[in-house]
């Protein structure tokens, strides 16, 4: 069964959090009172453990790739 959802999976762009407000706060205080060293590997681990949550590698990779146009296109 989990082949059969892998194969239909699609990254959703669409908005999804009940409340992007109050998670936009939680993202900002889990830096709070780090150094930039500290931020980006509290970055990467939260990558990590996201990723590790959707399990898809198809949707994941589908979201690497959509991150990174964001950033190459500058």
């Amino acid at each position: 069964m989990r082949e059969d959802r892998a194969a239909m999976a699609t990254l959703n762009t669409e908005p999804n959090i009940a409340d992007a407000d109050a998670f936009y706060e939680a993202l900002i205080e889990m830096h709070r009172d780090l150094t930039p060293e500290q931020s980006a590997a509290a970055n990467a681990a939260l990558i990590l453990l996201l990723a590790n949550q959707v399990g898809d590698l198809e949707v994941l990779r589908q979201a690497m790739a959509k991150a990174r146009a964001t950033v190459a296109a500058d």
